[in-house]
């Protein structure tokens, strides 16, 4: 017997207000084609400072992304910690940004009045 994402309806309203709607399918869109850009450039281009092309993943991470960092360092952590926590820190944070997006255009939906299909008295 097997158990698909579906089959449990919670879960799947999740998957559907985080990657099922227009606007969460652009902000992840957008996200993705940042996190292409910054891999390019930091594999591919030699710069003679620090490139800033990482502060792209961050802007469009925020402001979810800054409670992961407080709270790390409210543990103790160095600056931004360990590479592996920023990487997690900003999945979650793009994940939990979409899911509240795909939520806030539900929430319009529901809130727009609904209109009759046809205009009265055609």
């Amino acid at each position: 017997m097997s158990h698909r994402l579906t089959d449990h309806p919670h879960l799947s309203t999740l998957v559907q207000l985080t990657f099922r709607n227009p606007a969460s399918l652009i902000y992840l869109g957008l996200v993705a084609a940042a996190t292409v850009f910054v891999t390019v450039d930091l594999l591919f281009v030699t710069h003679e400072d620090a490139s800033f092309s990482g502060v792209w993943l961050f802007l469009l991470a925020a402001p979810t992304v800054f409670l992961f960092f407080f709270g790390s360092s409210l543990a103790g952590a160095e600056a931004g910690g360990p590479t592996w926590f920023l990487v997690v820190a900003l999945v979650v944070s793009v994940l939990v940004q979409s899911l509240i997006l795909g939520w806030f255009v539900r929430l319009i939906r529901k809130a727009r009045p609904t209109r009759p299909a046809h205009p009265q008295g055609a």
